[in-house]
């Protein structure tokens, strides 16, 4: 009889001791890792350079300006010039930095990725700041969801997506080694810091965090303390879920993806981004060539975002643990032979909370709207003050 691990989080991944209080718990952005790496990675590194294109404050590139201001380069609003720019520098010896928005860059500068730095295999780190439903307001130009398919459709192009502000430092200072070009994936909300120090973390490699045999979560970014959550709740139900932090996406760790899909016969990925094409699409494509089992895919189902704080976006587009909890008992079922609806419970509820928040907006902006225009505002307010 094969040996069974025993279920629960592993010690080994020394997780913070108030995993699951939330009144303990710490909260950053994964974008304060950054700065904080990129100010360390520049201590060690005199060759690393910073180039920034109008967004220092935001992507949190300030401390290495004030602390290496001769290696810090602002650009303005240029994303392009940037990579195109960072390619040349690479090919003088410097390890560039290319900080943006996610929606700019890649989502601007794709081909100048492409052709200036990825044809020739550059040392670049493209740092895409602000990614996923979590930019919140900002609305769906800014809420980029793409950028991991277009980044991992590159050859020979890393991506990494760090999951709290500790991991997304050890992150910064891992692809600060690397010759290659790269792709680093950071998020504007703040989200739990349940990672620590002592946690392990290496590109290329995926760590499980929770053993268990009957189903397996495995998730890249912040929404993986949600898995985490899902799988406590989980297991109160009896169901014992294995958790992976996949926060490298390419290199995809098949070692370990394929012994959880043979160990537990089910997955559901987890991620704030679009499932065509990112960690969703990666591990869907590995597993129907390796090892097809029944997979679910949580995270943005061929949509645009929209305006609304973060957490009622993650409700809407159902990235939180309850929609999950529904994933893994689908799947479970799937691998049970049981019969399923052909739309998924958890894309159901989903579209229902979408259909309730975009309501919410559009009433909202209506009452905002002249009567002249549909709306219900009184049509004197469009009178100018100056007006007699």
């Amino acid at each position: 009889m094969p040996f069974a691990p025993k279920p629960g989080i592993l010690s080994q991944t020394h997780l913070s001791r108030h995993l699951f209080d939330d009144k303990r718990l710490t909260f950053a952005s994964t974008r304060v890792g950054y700065g904080q790496g990129l100010v360390e990675a520049g201590r060690k590194n005199s060759l690393i350079v910073v180039l920034c294109c109008d967004v220092t404050q935001s992507t949190h590139s300030a401390e290495f300006k004030k602390t290496y201001p001769d290696r810090f380069i602002q650009l303005g609003v240029s994303e392009q010039s940037a990579a195109s720019i960072a390619a040349g520098m690479a090919l003088c010896g410097k390890k560039p930095f290319v900080s943006a928005y996610a929606a700019f860059s890649p989502g601007r500068n794709w081909e100048q990725i492409r052709t200036c730095i990825c044809l020739q295999h550059l040392p670049v780190v493209i740092v895409g700041s602000h990614a996923g439903v979590g930019v919140g307001p900002d609305g769906a130009t800014h809420q980029m969801t793409e950028d991991i398919a277009l980044m991992r459709s590159l050859p020979g192009m890393t991506v990494v997506v760090p999951a709290d502000q500790i991991e997304a430092k050890k992150a910064t200072l891992a692809i600060a080694k690397l010759f290659s070009p790269s792709y680093l994936r950071l998020a504007r909300e703040s989200s739990p810091i349940f990672t620590t120090t002592k946690t392990p973390f290496r590109i290329g490699r995926a760590e499980v965090y929770r053993q268990g045999t009957d189903v397996t979560l495995i998730a890249a970014g912040p929404i993986l303390y949600e898995a985490l959550v899902a799988a406590h709740d989980l297991a109160k139900q009896g169901i014992q879920v294995r958790v992976i932090n996949c926060h490298t996406i390419k290199p995809l760790d098949t070692k370990t993806i394929l012994a959880a899909a043979k160990q537990t016969g089910a997955f559901v990925t987890c991620e704030d981004g679009q499932v065509a094409g990112g960690l969703g699409g990666a591990v869907a494509e590995y597993l129907t060539a390796s090892c097809p089992i029944p997979l679910e895919r949580i995270g943005i189902q061929d949509h645009f975002g929209t305006s609304g704080e973060a957490p009622e976006l993650q409700t809407a587009y159902g990235l939180t643990a309850p929609f999950i909890v529904l994933a893994a008992k689908r799947a479970l079922d799937r691998k049970f032979g049981k019969k399923v609806s052909l739309i998924p419970e958890y894309l159901i509820l989903a579209q229902k909370k979408e259909t309730e928040l975009k309501r919410i907006i559009s009433k909202e902006a209506l009452a905002r709207t002249p009567k002249k225009w549909g709306g219900s505002k009184p049509d004197f307010t469009l009178l100018s003050r100056h007006s007699s």
